[in-house]
């Protein structure tokens, strides 16, 4: 019979043969799996909730960088939180916020991400188009 790394790292192996993973978020996934098999093992039940109410698999420092922003609960890496934290992990951004202790003023998404949305922004113009709009919508409720 396989030991229990074994069988965790043939997991492992599987999931990441179909979704690109860093060598961090290998890692990760590996202890993460690694502990649910050997819960298993012992006969105990295992629920996401658990894990979810669990001390943070990333420390607030490293869970905020420039490219990537990686989640506190499972410590995988992604540009936004948002959607990662409603599919994987059947809670809001303000329930994240909460749980960990994080300020609002404090972007769910990596800087350099942010950063070329915003000159995207700027380049099309969006504010400009912004501003006239809501002028043309002013002229018209004044009527």
């Amino acid at each position: 019979m396989a030991t229990i790394m074994e069988m965790a790292a043939e997991i492992i192996a599987a999931h990441a043969s179909t979704t690109p993973m860093s060598k961090d978020e290998l890692l990760a996934e590996l202890n993460e799996v690694h502990s649910v098999l050997a819960a298993l093992e012992k006969g105990e039940v295992v629920t996401t909730e658990q894990a979810a109410e669990g001390v943070p698999v990333v420390s607030r420092k490293k869970a905020f960088g420039k490219d990537k922003i990686f989640c506190m609960l499972c410590g995988k890496g992604f540009k936004t939180l948002s959607r990662h934290l409603k599919t994987s992990h059947g809670m809001t951004a303000s329930e994240y916020r909460k749980q960990f202790d994080i300020p609002r003023s404090q972007s769910l998404a990596a800087k350099n991400y942010s950063e070329s949305r915003r000159q995207m922004a700027i380049e099309r113009g969006l504010a400009d188009n912004l501003a006239k709009a809501r002028a043309a919508r002013g002229k018209k409720k004044q009527k």
